[in-house]
């Protein structure tokens, strides 16, 4: 899995940012940043967060946690998650059977 600067970096690049349009935004030095990207220092959660943020990608992505730069960003599947994950185990099972059936049946229509 990418290490924290690898990721930092591709996610930078990704947005077409230098390092020190980059440091601007999240009201930083650009030597910082060139440190986090070569992983000689590590940031705080609170700079984690606020990478995460400029870059549109989540903390989980940069963490190397997850290797989608996308998953869960949106505040409304993460919701929806969060009350899904308070329910009992029985409603839990009966909706995820439910989804998954519905996301089946879209893609097998995609393919057809």
């Amino acid at each position: 899995m990418s290490s924290f600067g690898k990721k930092t970096r591709e996610a930078k690049e990704a947005k077409s940012l230098s390092q020190s349009e980059l440091a601007r935004q999240i009201t930083s030095h650009h030597s910082i940043i060139g440190k986090y990207e070569r992983d000689e220092v590590k940031p705080t959660i609170d700079v984690v967060k606020r990478l995460a943020e400029v870059r549109e990608t989540t903390v989980r992505y940069l963490l190397g946690e997850s290797e989608d730069r996308e998953l869960l960003k949106d505040p409304s599947m993460l919701k929806r998650l969060n009350d899904l994950s308070k329910l009992l185990d029985h409603s839990i099972k009966c909706i995820l059977y439910t989804l998954d059936a519905m996301i089946n049946n879209v893609k097998f229509k995609a393919i057809q």
